[in-house]
C-alpha cells in the first residue's frame, strides 16, 4: 500500500492530527518507501501547486513541533500532492484519484453529512482490489444513516477493508484498562457487581467552540463524544474477557456489551440524563462568550455543549451498577479518565474513622497515569484512617499521537482497534432513545457558566485530587 488519499485535506482534523502523524512516521521511516499522500478538497489551488504545500508546512510548524524541519520539508516535496475535487461529485472524485493503478487508502476526514455521496463516488471509481476506506466518527447521524452507510460500503468493499475510526481506542491509557483487568489476579475477581459500586467515564475540557460551529452545532456534545468515544471506553471497561486480543474476539465481546445496555425509556431519560450549554464566563485569562452568541451558532437549535448519561448493563456481572458517561466543553479543567469506585467493606472496625473515602481506581489522560486510592492507618492515631494514593505514570507512548497507530494499522490492514459495522449500529440503538427524548423536550436544556464545573444536577465534581489539569487536552475535536 503506497498511496494515501485524504478527503478534506485542508480541514482541522488533517491539519492538527493526520498530516502531523504522517510526518512523524515519515521521519522515522515507518511509511512504505515511495509513498504518495494525495490531499483532496474543494479549494481553488488547481493553478497553484504550491498553495497546498505552504498550508501543510504552516500546519506542521504549529502542530508537529517534534518533527524536524528537514523531515517536514522532505515530506512536502517528496510525498505530497494536491487534487481539487467536489467530494460529492463522482466524476470529480474519479478524476482526483487518477491514476488508479494500485490499491489506495482513502481517508474520509469529512463532515458526516457528505459521507454517503463520497462513498458512492468511491464506489463508482472502481477502486483497485485491496483498497481500504477509513471513516471518521461519528459514523452516520442516526441509526438509519449508519445502516445505509454500512450497506453502501458493503456493496463494493468487504468488511475487512472498512476502518471506522475512533482514535480513543488508540490512546495508550484507555486500552490499558484491558491489561489491568485481564492480566492481574488482584482485579479480575473483583470486577463485578459484588465489589464495584459505580463506574464513571469522563471527558471534560476547557476548550470552548474554537471556531468549529459548522460541525459542532449540528452534532452537539452527545453525538460528538458520548455516542462513540465514551461508549467505546464503556465497552473496554465492562466487556467479558475475549479469548484473545485479536479483532474478531475483541469486537465480539464489545458488541455483546453494547447489546446488554438497557435502552432508556422517556421517563428514565428524564431522570438519568442531563444536557446543558455554557453561558458567558471566564476560563483562565480568556473571556468566553455564551455558546448561543458564538459565531455560526443557531441558538434556536438548542445544541448541548455538556452531556451526562447514567446507563445500566443488564447482565449477571453488572446488574445494579450505574455507569456514568459525562463530557463537556468550556469547563473549569481538563479531565479525561475512567474511574472505578469500589464498594466499602461490609463492617468497619475503626470506630473513630467515620465513613472512609472509597477505594477508586483511575486511568487518567494528561498525564497518562493509573492511580489507586487506599485507606490506611493514620500517622498519629493507629485507630484512625487516612487515604493514600498509589500512582504510576505510563511509559511514554511510542507513538507521536494516536493517529500514528491508526495509520500503521491502516497500512497493515489491522482492524482490531477500529469499529465493526454492527458495533456502529448498536451504539446508535443505545443512543437514539436519549436523543429522541431530548429532541421532544422531555429533558430541559440547562445552562452553566463557562469555567464552572457544569450544570447543577450533574455528577458532583470529584475532590481536587481527582482532577487532572493539562495545558492542552488533545484530540477531542476531530473537525
Amino acid at each position: 500500500m503506497k498511496r494515501i488519499v485524504i478527503f478534506g485535506a485542508t480541514g482541522d482534523l488533517a491539519a492538527r492530527y493526520l498530516i502531523p502523524a504522517l510526518a512523524k512516521l515519515y521521519e522515522t521511516e515507518q511509511l512504505p518507501c515511495g509513498i504518495k499522500i494525495t490531499g483532496v478538497d474543494r479549494r481553488g489551488w488547481k493553478n497553484d501547486k504550491n498553495g497546498f504545500r505552504r498550508l501543510v508546512l504552516d500546519s506542521l510548524e504549529r502542530h508537529a513541533g517534534g518533527v524536524s524541519a528537514d523531515a517536514r520539508a522532505r515530506l512536502v516535496v517528496e510525498a505530497l500532492e494536491y487534487k481539487q475535487a467536489d467530494v460529492t461529485d463522482a466524476g470529480s472524485v474519479i478524476e482526483a484519484l487518477e491514476p488508479l493503478d494500485e490499491p489506495i487508502v482513502a481517508y474520509l476526514a469529512l463532515p458526516p453529512a457528505v459521507f454517503a455521496p463520497t462513498i458512492e463516488a468511491l464506489k463508482r471509481a472502481d477502486l483497485p482490489e485491496g483498497s481500504r476506506i477509513a471513516i471518521e466518527k461519528p459514523f452516520g447521524e442516526d441509526l438509519e444513516s449508519a445502516e445505509n452507510l454500512n450497506q453502501l460500503l458493503h456493496e463494493f468493499l468487504p468488511e475487512k477493508s472498512v476502518f471506522r475510526v475512533d482514535h480513543f481506542l488508540a490512546w495508550q491509557p484507555f486500552p490499558a484498562i484491558m491489561g489491568l483487568r485481564f492480566a492481574n489476579g488482584i482485579f479480575e475477581p473483583l470486577w463485578d457487581r459484588n465489589h464495584i459500586e459505580r463506574v464513571e467515564i469522563l471527558w471534560e475540557e476547557t476548550l470552548a467552540l474554537e471556531g468549529r460551529a459548522g460541525y459542532f452545532d449540528h452534532a452537539g456534545a452527545f453525538k460528538d463524544l458520548l455516542q462513540n468515544h465514551l461508549l467505546q471506553l464503556l465497552c473496554l471497561t465492562a466487556m467479558e474477557a475475549p479469548t484473545a486480543l485479536h479483532r474478531r474476539s475483541l469486537r465480539d465481546r464489545k458488541i455483546d456489551l453494547l447489546r446488554a445496555i438497557r435502552r432508556l425509556s422517556p421517563e428514565e431519560a428524564r431522570s438519568q440524563t442531563v444536557r446543558a450549554r455554557y453561558t458567558a464566563g471566564t476560563i483562565g485569562d480568556r473571556d468566553i462568550p455564551s455558546y448561543a452568541d458564538e459565531e455560526g451558532v443557531d441558538p434556536d437549535r438548542g445544541t448541548e455543549t455538556f452531556a451526562e448519561v447514567t446507563l445500566a448493563i443488564e447482565n449477571l456481572r453488572w446488574a445494579g451498577v450505574p455507569f456514568v458517561l459525562r463530557g463537556g466543553k468550556a469547563l473549569a479543567g481538563n479531565r479525561g479518565e475512567i474511574a472505578v469506585h469500589f464498594k466499602p467493606v461490609p463492617h468497619l472496625a475503626f470506630q473513630k474513622a467515620g465513613d472512609p473515602r472509597p477505594n477508586v481506581l483511575r486511568l487518567r489522560l494528561g498525564p497518562d497515569r493509573v492511580t489507586l486510592n487506599l485507606n490506611v492507618n493514620g500517622p498519629y492515631d493507629p485507630f484512625d484512617l487516612e487515604q493514600m494514593e498509589l500512582s504510576a505514570d505510563f511509559a511514554p507512548q511510542a507513538f507521536f499521537s494516536a493517529y500514528e497507530r491508526i495509520f500503521l494499522d491502516l497500512l497493515e490492514g489491522n482492524t482490531t482497534l477500529f469499529i465493526r459495522a454492527d458495533e456502529a449500529e448498536e451504539a446508535w440503538r443505545v443512543s437514539e432513545p436519549i436523543l429522541d427524548a431530548w429532541e421532544k423536550g422531555l429533558v430541559p436544556l440547562l445552562e452553566y457558566p463557562a469555567g464552572s464545573n457544569g450544570p447543577a444536577g450533574a455528577l458532583p465534581t470529584p475532590e481536587p485530587s481527582g482532577l487532572v489539569e493539562t495545558q492542552t487536552t488533545p484530540g477531542l475535536e476531530p473537525r
